[in-house]
C-alpha cells in the first residue's frame, strides 16, 4: 500500500506545473502562494495557498476570489472563495452564499486559505492557464472593482517527438568507373579482318570510339584498362566458331590499339565461341511457336554442335527464323572502359559538378559538399538524392538519403532507403527515428536501445525523449 501511494505521489509530481512564485491581487491585499496544477488520469488537481494577512475589509464588504482554467476563448471557473466582513458574513449565513458553491470565510477569523479543487480534464485543458480573479463587493452585492492575475501555465500534452538525425561520412575510396558498350561488327563470311566501310561497320566502330573518347578527352579522367569480348552465333561447326571468335576479337583489339596508340598491356581480350546464353535469353523473351521445346534443347547438356543440329532438324521453321532474326544479334563484341577520375577538394567545384557531371564524384565528395549546405534546404536534399542515384546499392548512400527523407517527414521514402541501409548502429538508429515519427514508440524504444548497445551515443538522448513521451501519454 505504501509503495502504491508513493508511486501515485511521484506520478502527480511528474505531471505537475508550478506557478512562478507568489502573485498578488487588489494592490497586494490578497496574495497567492504555491499555485500548482497536477493531472492524473482524466482529472486536474488545483492547489494554492491564499494569504489574506494584508486584506482590510469593512463589515459590509467582501472579496470574491474565482480561480479559472482558461485556454484562448475557452474557460472553466473553479469553486470560488468568498472572504467577508462581519455583516456580510452573517448575511450569507442567513440567506445563502452567492455565487452558489463558493466557500465562505470570515476575514477576522481567517489568515490563510488552503485551496484545493478537482475537475474533469477536458481535452482543451491539457495546454492552458490557471488564473484568479478577485472582486470587491459592497453591501448590495454590487461589484466595486476587480483584479485578475495569471497563476500558472501548464502543458499536459504528450511531448512532440523531435528527431536528431545522423548523417554518415562515407569512406574515401578511389573513383574507379566503368563504361560498357556492345558493337555489332560485320565481318566477311568466314573471315576475321575488319573493313571499316563494310555494311554497318562505320556506325558500330564509331560507337566504340565515342565510348573511349568520352573518357580519353576528359582531363579529369585516366583510362586504366580496356576489355573486349567477342561472341559468335551458334550455327556452323564449333571449332570454326572458336577460330572466328578468337580471331575477330584479336582484330578488333589491334584496330583500337593502333587507333589510339595504346600499349598492348592496356587492352585485355576474351571470347565466347557461341553465344548460347544470348540465344536462350532471346527465345525465352519471345512468343515463338514451340518456345519451351526450343528452350529445352538450348539448355540441354548436349555438345554445341549437337544442340545446333537438333534445333535445325526438329524445328526447321523456327531455326530459319532464328538464323534470320536472332543470330545476327549474337555476333557482337562487348567492351568496357575502366577509368579513374581525379579527386576533387574544392567545394565550389564539387557543387558545380553535382549539377553538371555527378558521375565524376565520389560519395565522400558529395557528402563534403552537403555539409556546407543548410540542412532542410532543397539543395541539401538534392545532394543526398543524387548520391543515392549514383550509388543505388551503397548502404551509406541509402542511409543518408533516408535521413534526408526523414528530415522532410517523407516516411515512405525513408522506409524504402532504409531497406538498403545495412545494419550499422547508425542505420538501426535511423530506423528508430522512422518508428518514432510514425508514432510507433515502443518499437522506437527497442531500436534506440539496440543502437545504444552498438555504440551509438546519440541514441541515449532519443531514449530519454521516447521514455518521457511514453510516461505522459
Amino acid at each position: 500500500m505504501k509503495t502504491t501511494k508513493l508511486l501515485h505521489t511521484l506520478l502527480l509530481a511528474l505531471f505537475a506545473t508550478h506557478g512562478a512564485g507568489a502573485q498578488t491581487l487588489l494592490d497586494g491585499a490578497v496574495r497567492i502562494d504555491d499555485a500548482v496544477v497536477t493531472r492524473a488520469d482524466d482529472k486536474l488537481f488545483v492547489s494554492m495557498e491564499i494569504d489574506l494577512g494584508d486584506l482590510r475589509l469593512g463589515s459590509d464588504r467582501e472579496v470574491l476570489l474565482t480561480p479559472r482554467i482558461t485556454a484562448g476563448e475557452l474557460s472553466a471557473p473553479l469553486p470560488a472563495v468568498t472572504v467577508a466582513g462581519r455583516n456580510r458574513y452573517y448575511h450569507h449565513l442567513r440567506n445563502g452564499i452567492e455565487p452558489a458553491g463558493a466557500a465562505l470565510y470570515r476575514r477576522s477569523e481567517t489568515e490563510r486559505v488552503e485551496y484545493r479543487a478537482v475537475l474533469p480534464c477536458e481535452p482543451w485543458m491539457k495546454r492552458a492557464e490557471l488564473t484568479a480573479e478577485a472582486q470587491w463587493r459592497g453591501c448590495c452585492n454590487e461589484p466595486e472593482g476587480s483584479d485578475e492575475t495569471l497563476l500558472a501555465r501548464f502543458d499536459f500534452e504528450p511531448p512532440t517527438y523531435v528527431p536528431a538525425l545522423i548523417w554518415v561520412r562515407p569512406e574515401a575510396a578511389p573513383k574507379i568507373n566503368v563504361l560498357h558498350g556492345s558493337a555489332f561488327i560485320d565481318f566477311p563470311v568466314n573471315r576475321t579482318e575488319i573493313h571499316e566501310d563494310y555494311r554497318r561497320n562505320p556506325r558500330e566502330l564509331e560507337k566504340i570510339r565515342a565510348t573511349i573518347d568520352a573518357v580519353r578527352n576528359d582531363p579529369d579522367s585516366r583510362i586504366l584498362a580496356l576489355t573486349i569480348k567477342g561472341f559468335a552465333s551458334p550455327e556452323g561447326p564449333y571449332d570454326n566458331n572458336v577460330r572466328l571468335a578468337r580471331g575477330r576479337t584479336q582484330t578488333l583489339k589491334e584496330y583500337v590499339r593502333n587507333l589510339y596508340a595504346f600499349p598492348d598491356s592496356l587492352i585485355a581480350t576474351d571470347f565466347e565461341p557461341e553465344d548460347w546464353e544470348g540465344l536462350e535469353r532471346c527465345v525465352a523473351q519471345s512468343d515463338m511457336k514451340d518456345r519451351d521445346a526450343l528452350l529445352e534443347i538450348i539448355r540441354s547438356d548436349l555438345e554445341p554442335d549437337a544442340r545446333d543440329w537438333r534445333l535445325k532438324k526438329r524445328y526447321p521453321e523456327q531455326y530459319a527464323f532464328l538464323l534470320r532474326e536472332v543470330y545476327p544479334a549474337l555476333r557482337h563484341s562487348d567492351y568496357t572502359v575502366r577509368y579513374e577520375v581525379r579527386a576533387y577538394t574544392d567545394i565550389d567545384e564539387i557543387r558545380r559538378l553535382l549539377r553538371t557531371a555527378p558521375q565524376k564524384l565520389s560519395l565522400e565528395e558529395i557528402y563534403l559538399a552537403a555539409q556546407q549546405m543548410e540542412p532542410g534546404t532543397d539543395e541539401h536534399t538534392e545532394a543526398f538524392e543524387i548520391a543515392v542515384r549514383m550509388f543505388p546499392e551503397d548502404p551509406v548512400a541509402n542511409l543518408n538519403a533516408a535521413n534526408t527523407a526523414l528530415s522532410r517527414g517523407d516516411l515512405e521514402y525513408a522506409r524504402r532507403y532504409l531497406e538498403r541501409a545495412g545494419r550499422t548502429a547508425e542505420a538501426v538508429y535511423a530506423r528508430g527515428v522512422l518508428a518514432a515519427l510514425g508514432g510507433e514508440f515502443e518499437t522506437a524504444l527497442s531500436l534506440f536501445g539496440t543502437a545504444r548497445d552498438m555504440g551509438c551515443a546519440s541514441a541515449c538522448g532519443q531514449l530519454a525523449q521516447i521514455e518521457n513521451i511514453l510516461e505522459k501519454r
